[in-house]
């Protein structure tokens, strides 16, 4: 045997121990296990309602893995507490966060599948009537805006956009993260919007476009909300892994890919607004 044959067998040896290295430190999947808020419609509940329920369905079945979760409130703390989450000699609870914003640290991101923008919700038959666009809302007269109470969650691009076209008066806060587990953002607009306690509200979309199409006393409106200079709207949502899993991430992004229509059906079940980048 030559010295060059060998080097080149020991070569190939190499690179098949790495790869089962690399194979090693990831273990086998028994289950397809998603971190989830046990309430927060229109992305899950335990009752397997939502968006990510869905598509955590979807994908299960397409690995050919049974789905289960960890339930967990998204709060502060969530990714600490579910997929960064391990006692000595116990596996992770859960393997995937279905829902983040492309670039969000905690997590390795996958691909984004889908994105969406925030979108302005009126109620009809309360004087907003004529109003289909945002350029329609922002030409009301000055006093009929003046009288106007547009709800928004603390912390939110709405904030600016408020600031942007001088209506931080006409701001109405609420907290989007409550300590109380019963609490979840819908509420918004299933209590204070239908209620009356607010003219408008602007919400991220999927949110708008489940709670508008469950809506029928009063009926309301979803206007989607263009991002301009100074204030971003749109974002791309992608799913969230461990960092250095890479084996996991890669079939993860492979099903994003291979199930493009599917995962598009379920979010138009849900009235996700959807917008290109």
């Amino acid at each position: 045997m030559t010295v060059s044959l060998r080097r080149s067998l020991a070569l190939v040896a190499l690179t098949w121990a790495t790869a089962a290295m690399a194979q090693d430190g990831e273990p086998a999947r028994s289950a397809f296990k998603v971190c989830e808020d046990p309430n927060n419609m229109p992305f899950s509940n335990t009752a397997g309602e939502g968006i990510e329920n869905k598509l955590a369905t979807l994908f299960g079945q397409a690995l050919n893995l049974p789905v289960t979760y960890y339930h967990f409130p998204q709060r502060m703390g969530f990714v600490r507490n579910t997929l960064r989450f391990k006692l000595p000699g116990q596996d992770y609870p859960c393997d995937i966060v279905m829902g983040v914003p492309v670039g969000f640290e905690q997590v390795w991101a996958t691909k984004p599948y889908y994105r969406s923008t925030y979108a302005l919700v009126v109620a009809e038959g309360r004087g907003l009537d004529g109003v289909k666009t945002v350029a329609d809302f922002l030409a009301l007269d000055k006093a009929r805006q003046a009288k106007l109470r547009i709800g928004l969650f603390d912390r939110s691009p709405a904030s600016q956009w408020l600031v942007k076209h001088d209506l931080v008066d006409q701001g109405v806060p609420y907290k989007m993260l409550d300590a109380d587990p019963a609490h979840y953002p819908g509420e918004l607009i299933e209590k204070e919007l239908a209620a009356g306690k607010i003219d408008a509200a602007i919400v991220w979309g999927p949110l708008a476009g489940y709670y508008v199409k469950r809506a029928s006393n009063p009926k309301m409106r979803l206007i989607p909300m263009a991002s301009e200079p100074g204030v971003r709207f749109d974002y791309a949502i992608a799913m969230g892994v461990r960092r250095g899993e890479a084996d996991w991430r890669a079939q993860i992004e492979h099903l994003i890919d291979t199930k493009g229509p599917e995962i598009r059906a379920i979010l138009t079940e849900f009235g996700v607004p959807l917008v290109d980048e």
